[in-house]
């Protein structure tokens, strides 16, 4: 029997397999081929405080290993989902992480303020901080710390919910960023969100993605979330790290766990594989056996270096 259990700070979640926002839907898309409960999370597509249509289309498309996209937070607004969505999580008492993005430090003072009312619904919040995709002030024009920094704060004045901030290389020093972010009140980190990239159609000279630009994910980010996780985690070894960015098989949820991932979310994965968080699940379960590894506290940030001869 391999014990599974994770804790990130005062929070226990079954097992560290969970989702990446945005590749997830935001209710019961992948129920036909997922048991949300098997999960130790759902982390749901980005909410905004009113409904967005996102960007034009084309807003995805492949590149060698991963894909861009430039959706645009496409959703229906905070009060579709208060009234339409927490029910059905609600009734199947399915953790519930929710990410969510302002075009103001007021939006999203307003967003937590209303969700902190859904708080025995609600296990944590996610702040999209790094979204590449939106023009309009907020999320794309968070790049400077100290506006960083008065987002989380007003964040955490109107909720007692733990709080995951969502970083990207595309905001600078991940290490710095990730330490401002603590002390501005955050109490885990999400690593990492996509890096801005770009694939042009040479038959036509244009954008293969409308917006011209898109995030990249998938496995072509995946050393550089692999290494941002390892050097925050040494840094800040009791901060919980949700670990994201091209965790597409077990093999690659097992290197985040062994440089002290707290939290696996698959992403992109979930397009090629709608079964890719439970083959993860089950693959991380194997291996332990086989290791014969009791728990995965064992495994987490058990990373052995090379020394120097």
């Amino acid at each position: 029997m391999v014990n599974l259990e994770t804790h990130a700070g005062q929070l226990r979640f079954k097992n560290p397999v969970t989702v990446a926002s945005g590749t997830f839907g935001v209710k019961d898309e992948f129920a036909r081929f997922v048991d949300y409960r098997k999960l130790g999370a759902v982390i749901t597509k980005t909410i905004t405080l009113h409904p967005r249509q996102g960007n034009p289309m084309p807003r995805i498309c492949e590149t060698p290993a991963g894909m861009l996209n430039a959706i645009g937070l496409q959703n229906k607004g905070l009060e579709d989902f208060i009234e339409d969505k927490i029910p059905y999580f609600r009734e199947r008492k399915i953790p519930l992480i929710v990410n969510i993005a302002g075009e103001s430090t007021e939006e999203f003072s307003t967003l937590a303020r209303e969700l902190n009312r859904c708080r025995k619904d609600i296990t944590a919040l996610e702040l999209n901080l790094s979204c590449p995709n939106i023009e309009a002030g907020g999320v794309r024009a968070i790049r400077e710390q100290k506006l960083i920094s008065r987002t989380i704060q007003a964040v955490r004045k109107e909720t007692g919910l733990f709080i995951f901030a969502k970083l990207s290389p595309e905001l600078g020093d991940v290490l710095e960023t990730s330490r401002e972010a603590v002390r501005a009140g955050a109490n885990g980190l999400t690593l990492i969100n996509t890096i801005r990239g770009m694939a042009v159609n040479v038959h036509s000279r244009k954008p293969q993605i409308a917006a011209g630009t898109g995030g990249l994910s998938g496995p072509a980010i995946r050393p550089i979330a692999l290494r941002y996780v390892y050097e925050v985690k040494q840094a800040l070894p009791k901060v919980p790290v949700i670990a994201t960015g091209g965790i597409t098989t077990w093999e690659d949820a097992v290197e985040f766990l062994i440089v002290g991932a707290d939290l696996l979310a698959a992403g992109t994965a979930n397009y090629v594989n709608p079964r890719a968080t439970l083959d993860i699940l089950e693959g991380i379960t194997a291996y332990c056996r086989e290791k014969k590894v009791k728990s995965i506290n064992e495994l987490r940030g058990s990373l052995v270096t090379h020394r120097r001869p």
